[in-house]
C-alpha cells in the first residue's frame, strides 16, 4: 500500500507542479517566406495598386499592416515592389488630420492609422499614397487637411486604371 502512494506522488505531484508553473508565451506565427512561391521565379519587381477603403480604423491598421508586410516578403525574395495605396470611402477620414469628423468611439484609434500611414509611406517600394478627391465633400473633409504623406488626387478610380494600365496590379484588400 505504501509503495502505491509512492508511486502515486511520484506521478501526480510532477502534474501538479506543471499546472502551477506559468505558462509559456505564445510562439510567434511562422508565415511561409516569399522565397517558397513557385511565381515569383524569374520576377524581378511587381507593380501593385492597393485600393483601400475601409473605414474601421483597427481593420484599416491590419490592411496596411499587410501590405507592409507583403513589401518586406517581396524584399526578402529578392523581388523589387512597387507599392501605390489609394485610399477612398470611409478610408478618406483616415487620410486627414481633423479627428472632429469621425464618430467618437474611432478618435482614438486616429493615431494609430496615422501612424501606420506615415510609417508605410517611407518605406523601401512605396511609390505613393493617393487620396482620391470624390468622397471628401460628402464627409466635409477639408482637402488642406490631408495628411502630407498623401497626394489628393481627382478621382480615385481612374487613377487606379492607369495604374492597371501601366502593370500594376489592382488589390483591394
Amino acid at each position: 500500500m505504501k509503495t502505491r502512494l509512492i508511486l502515486a506522488a511520484a506521478l501526480v505531484l510532477p502534474l501538479v507542479a506543471l499546472a502551477q508553473s506559468p505558462s509559456p508565451a505564445p510562439a510567434a506565427p511562422s508565415y511561409p517566406s516569399a522565397r517558397d512561391y513557385d511565381a515569383l521565379q524569374g520576377v524581378q519587381s511587381l507593380k501593385m495598386a492597393f485600393d483601400v477603403t475601409d473605414g474601421n480604423p483597427k481593420v484599416l491598421v491590419a490592411k496596411l499592416s499587410n501590405i507592409d508586410t507583403t513589401r518586406k516578403q517581396l524584399i526578402d525574395a529578392g523581388v523589387t515592389p512597387h507599392i501605390v495605396v489609394t485610399f477612398r470611402g470611409d478610408a478618406s477620414y483616415y487620410t486627414q488630420s481633423d479627428v472632429s469628423k469621425l464618430k467618437p468611439e474611432d478618435r482614438s484609434e486616429h493615431a494609430k492609422v496615422a501612424d501606420a500611414i506615415r510609417a508605410l509611406r517611407k518605406q523601401p517600394g512605396v511609390e505613393s499614397m493617393e487620396q482620391c478627391s470624390l468622397p471628401l465633400p460628402s464627409r466635409k473633409i477639408d482637402k488642406a487637411d490631408l495628411m502630407p504623406e498623401v497626394r489628393l488626387v481627382p478621382n480615385g478610380w481612374i487613377a487606379l486604371v492607369a495604374y492597371q494600365q501601366k502593370g500594376y496590379a489592382y488589390i483591394a484588400p
